[in-house]
């Protein structure tokens, strides 16, 4: 895939006019942009959501499913009922959880520590809390021998 930014001049030549962008599905089902299709329309019900607007945007459901993407943040807040019906259909839930590659949860953990117990460290040298400035200094230097750190 290549992205080509046009002005809009060069848009107009090369016959990209939809101010909304290209959408691989209007081709899939109607043709080559630019070109006019005729859509023969059956009779579907209303979708859950019709004629709810966007009072930040002015965007509707239906608009969503056309381009499908949203105008702005408060689109999510507006549509949230009717986007968890569609995140549903398109993935195994409706929640993103997200991959961490193995070992590094363990490591943002880890260095997450060290940069608590260094800030702690820190403080208690600024403090004169030298004894616990020790404790600290010691929990430190435990955690780089394990990992291999060298500070």
């Amino acid at each position: 895939m290549k992205k080509v930014c046009l002005c809009e001049s060069c848009a107009q030549e090369r016959g990209v006019t939809d101010p909304t962008g290209f959408s691989l599905a209007d081709v899939l089902l109607g043709g080559v942009p630019g070109q006019k299709t005729v859509v023969t329309q059956t009779h579907t019900p209303p979708a859950a959501g019709a004629g709810k607007q966007c009072p930040a945007c002015g965007f509707t459901i239906e608009d969503l499913r056309r381009v499908r993407r949203f105008g702005c943040s408060e689109c999510y807040r507006i549509f949230a009922d009717e986007l968890t019906g569609i995140l549903r259909g398109m993935h195994k839930g409706n929640l993103h959880v997200g991959k961490v590659p193995k070992g590094l949860m363990e490591q943002q953990v880890r260095d997450q520590r060290l940069e608590e117990l260094r800030a702690r460290l820190d403080q208690a040298v600024a403090s004169e809390n030298y004894e616990e400035a020790a404790g600290l200094r010691d929990e430190i230097r435990q955690i780089e021998l394990h990992t291999g750190i060298s500070g």
